[in-house]
């Protein structure tokens, strides 16, 4: 069984791999957030998701925007605080 979602998730969707790296690096090192993983949408973009609480998600997303501005395209950026628990099913799955 997937592990609740606690506080708030966000995503960052980017055209092109690097750019989605960079995010992603990008938003971990700004704040206490988990990467859930990132989904190939098709067509190059990427997105990126974390998982934190609502604060740290926020700092997170903006930091990781910020960056993936500097070396491509971003695309979107979200955030929703405290998601449903059903939103588990749709999201990418955490390998061990």
């Amino acid at each position: 069984m997937a592990k609740d979602i606690n506080g708030a998730l966000g995503m960052i969707e980017t055209r092109g791999l690097v750019a989605s790296l960079e995010a992603a690096d990008a938003m971990v090192k700004a704040a206490n957030v988990n990467l859930v993983g990132k989904v190939h949408v098709g067509g190059g973009i990427v997105t990126v998701l974390v998982t934190g609480d609502v604060g740290a998600v926020k700092a997170a997303t903006d930091a990781g925007s910020a960056a993936a501005q500097r070396v491509g395209e971003l695309i979107s950026v979200h955030v929703i605080p405290r998601p449903h628990n059903e939103l588990q099913i749709i999201l990418p799955k955490i390998e061990s």
